[in-house]
């Protein structure tokens, strides 16, 4: 009894201050019961967030929280060494323990819900742990069996308030069962005595990360409330008021006049996508040529569609953080306004918040929470598919929302079914309508191993109609076939590069590797001494903040008809609205080679324009498979006559040709080195077919979250973000991150951070490693897994490198 009269603490302030674990359960219960709601299991919600922290109530957490804050004195009986205890003391397993054991009553069908439930309390640290292990160990039953000695169950019932104890019972009762599964069976059909379907255990692996989500938001939420209480008045708790940026929108489009067939045309797509938001929600497709103003027209969808359903926000999903400022900026441009109490719009460059996360960096971390989200693709995929908690955290704001995917040919291949699966979850299940956007529309509902998983997109979810018309309608280029057996030197090319630019005022050459843009702008680079501010080159070695200084001068010379040659990698032929009179474009798939006609006279103001299509004499892309592959198909669909290129037809052979390729890429397919035998991220995360402990499994789920995540993250969202010093605020930014890191003023920290973003460089493994060993790179503060580069190792002409940008030969990546 004298134990539980005694407050236990969960969190201790900087100030002391003090919060309780009951208060710290009852909180997080709360909003977990919230944000589940969206899937309609807010009792589950609350129990998962009512235990998560059970572990906590533990007399030896207790003498190690209270020994670490100063609560204990030294020489008290209850002080522990914390310095040694610190991450070692198991708070989730005990409240974990405790759901499995307590819905062992409802027989079979309690066992589901209790494996769902306790797997998310259990792995609210670690990231979701694998069902199955690799090597076929039952991670699940193994963690359930975990010895009272090292949970501590028995120590937290008697230590936890009874009237807590009471509400646990009452709230996992049968309701809560039957009503959980009324959910799965909508998802995973969980009864049926079909065969086995790796679709419906996908769909059941997403429903389980979804609810996972929802807790691991709820507790960084609480826990950064406590610890900054201000925080909660900047959170947005009412519904969002769509009627306001649409009155802002519609008002501010009636200003874009312009009565060129161009604009008359992106006025009709816009006024057509504007009729369509009415439409049931679902999966539509955008198919608009470049330059047809998808990016307004799509936003206008959006904002009627999230107005008439009644949604959360819209997500817009970029392929490259390189245009993630420049559609910000024309979105805000359009619906904010100073006098706003909250921004409406939301950018994420780059993850410099990092996955291992302490104290600190959870307060600091991103979560969504806005009307308008910017982010890239490799973001969306990491939210969906990583291990950790950093990108699960994210997952529920996809629910009750609109989806714009930019560009969507751009999607990995690798990623094509787990994509096409978790999309059809989202759209089917979790309230949200999806739009895919892009002139080279891949076939995504028309795949070669369908049951893998495939877009359901009905016909009549075209959002314009005649798309064949429309493209003729907007045809302002010609392609030149330029291709020559033995290939173009870079000489070629230079010389090739200043007769367009003479002629025509100004060219745009896009290659396919940093090197090639090196040498290219090395090579011309004499050729422009008395007018050194003519040419300017551009790839991902440069921060977001450098591209856009260069594109702001870029279009200022085009807008002003002063010459501009300018040398790019691909980020600019996705989305950048740009407009050069002239364009070459290495070899590469066709759906690039569109992308990078939609540079060329985007704006119609020449009858017509010349995009030249070259092949480099040398060209490293052996590793390089998409666009290797790309370019062989490309060049096949070149060879056979079609009289334009760029038009569906022509670009539907294409990807008819890339995608019977590339069919056995598409599961993300893992090596025996990675896991110990060939397999795939699809199987790992549905029915793990190939694992040998499924025989001896008899519970439900069988994924493999832990390794799936691990791999996924260690291929496709390897990159590592760091600061560079580029201008005087890139330099501030490095000084003032390191002060206030020391101060712990988590509040200034997160502000820093996210103007960070537009001053760093996401590094490959190989490149990462090079600069460590090179001593290029430093953590700001110890164990915040957030880095900065040394200032010689970053050049205002070429940006990142691996060597010391004094060195002669610059080595970039």
């Amino acid at each position: 009894m004298e134990n539980r009269e005694k407050e236990c603490i969960a969190h201790v302030s900087k100030d002391g201050g003090t919060q309780s674990v009951e208060d710290h359960l009852n909180d997080v219960g709360e909003i977990a019961s919230r944000l589940a709601a969206k899937i309609n299991v807010s009792s589950a919600g609350n129990l998962i967030g009512l235990l998560h922290d059970f572990g906590k109530f533990s007399a030896e957490f207790q003498a190690y929280i209270g020994s670490a804050t100063g609560k204990i004195n030294p020489d008290e009986d209850d002080y522990v060494d914390f310095n040694g205890l610190k991450g070692k003391i198991d708070h989730a397993s005990a409240g974990a323990q405790w759901i499995w054991e307590n819905c062992q009553k409802w027989g079979e069908r309690g066992q589901m819900v209790g494996q769902i439930l306790a797997l998310c309390v259990a792995s609210h640290h670690s990231g979701l742990i694998d069902c199955l292990k690799p090597d076929g160990d039952n991670g699940f039953t193994d963690r359930m069996a975990k010895s009272d000695r090292k949970t501590h169950k028995k120590d937290c019932l008697e230590n936890a308030p009874q009237d807590y104890l009471d509400m646990l019972e009452a709230l996992a009762d049968k309701d809560l069962i039957q009503n959980f599964l009324k959910q799965l069976r909508k998802v995973g059909q969980v009864e049926d005595k079909l065969p086995e379907k790796p679709i419906r255990n996908f769909n059941i692996g997403m429903f389980v990360r979804m609810l996972f989500s929802c807790l691991i938001d709820a507790d960084r939420i609480n826990s950064a409330d406590f610890e900054y209480p201000e925080n909660s008045q900047h959170r947005n708790k009412s519904p969002v008021d769509w009627s306001i940026p649409i009155t802002r929108f519609e008002l501010a489009i009636r200003e874009f006049s312009g009565e060129k067939k161009i604009d008359v045309l992106r006025r009709d797509i816009s006024n057509t996508c504007k009729q369509r938001a009415l439409d049931t929600q679902g999966i539509y497709t955008l198919t608009v040529p470049t330059g047809g103003g998808k990016t307004y027209a799509s936003l206008r969808y959006a904002l009627h569609h999230a107005k008439e359903y009644k949604l959360d926000r819209i997500i817009f999903i970029i392929p490259f953080t390189s245009i993630i400022e420049q559609n910000a900026a024309a979105i805000r441009k359009v619906i904010e306004c100073s006098t706003d109490e909250y921004p409406w719009v939301l950018e994420q460059h780059s993850n410099l918040e990092p996955e291992q996360q302490n104290w600190h960096s959870k307060l600091v971390s991103e979560n969504w929470d806005a009307p308008i989200v910017m982010t890239t693709m490799v973001q969306f995929l990491e939210v969906l598919f990583s291990g950790g908690t950093r990108g699960a955290r994210k997952m529920h704001q996809l629910a009750n929302s609109v989806l714009i995917f930019d560009e969507i040919q751009t999607l990995p291949i690798n990623c094509t079914h787990l994509f096409c699966n978790a999309l059809n979850f989202l759209t089917d299940f979790c309230n949200t309508t999806a739009v895919l956007c892009t002139a080279t529309q891949p076939l995504l509902d028309r795949l070669r191993s369908p049951e893998k998983g495939q877009l359901v997109i009905p016909r009549e979810n075209e959002l314009v109609s005649d798309v064949p018309k429309l493209f003729k309608d907007l045809e302002r280029v010609i392609l030149s076939n330029k291709i020559r057996p033995e290939g173009w030197t870079s000489e070629q090319i230079a010389e090739l590069a200043l007769d367009e630019f003479k002629k025509n005022g100004s060219c745009l050459i896009i290659v396919n590797t940093k090197a090639w843009a090196q040498k290219l702008y090395q090579t011309l680079q004499p050729n422009f001494e008395e007018n050194k501010d003519a040419i300017f080159q551009l790839s991902t070695c440069l921060c977001p903040r450098h591209r856009k200084i260069i594109l702001y001068l870029v279009k200022r010379r085009l807008r002003s008809n002063k010459r501009v040659l300018c040398i790019s990698t691909q980020l600019i032929e996705a989305g950048v609205d740009i407009d050069f009179a002239s364009v070459i474009r290495f070899l590469a798939g066709l759906d690039s080679i569109a992308q990078a006609a939609g540079r060329c006279n985007r704006n119609g103001l020449r009858k017509t324009a010349t995009v030249h299509i070259v092949n480099p004499d040398e060209e490293k892309i052996d590793l390089l498979e998409d666009i290797k592959v790309g370019r062989d198909k490309a060049l096949r669909v070149l060879g056979e006559g079609y009289k334009d290129l760029l038009a569906p037809v022509a670009m539907q052979q294409y990807f008819n040709y890339y995608f019977y390729e590339r069919a056995d890429d598409m599961s993300y397919s893992v090596s025996s080195r990675e896991l110990g035998r060939d397999d795939n991220l699809l199987n790992l995360l549905s029915s793990n077919a190939k694992n040998v402990g499924r025989k001896q499994n008899s519970l439900q789920l069988q994924q493999s979250f832990m390794t799936a995540g691990r791999i996924f993250q260690a291929i496709d969202s390897p990159t590592q973000a760091v600061i560079v010093h580029y201008g005087e605020k890139g330099k501030n930014l490095i000084a003032d991150l390191g002060r206030v890191a020391k101060e712990f003023d988590v509040k200034t920290y997160r502000q820093l951070l996210k103007q960070a973003q537009k001053y760093s460089v996401n590094v490959f493994p190989n490149v990462w490693k090079r600069l460590q060993e090179e001593k290029a790179v430093h953590e700001i503060q110890p164990g915040e897994g957030v880095y900065w580069l040394e200032e010689q190792y970053y050049s205002n002409e070429f940006g990142l490198s691996d060597k010391p940008c004094s060195s002669m030969e610059l080595n970039l990546y």
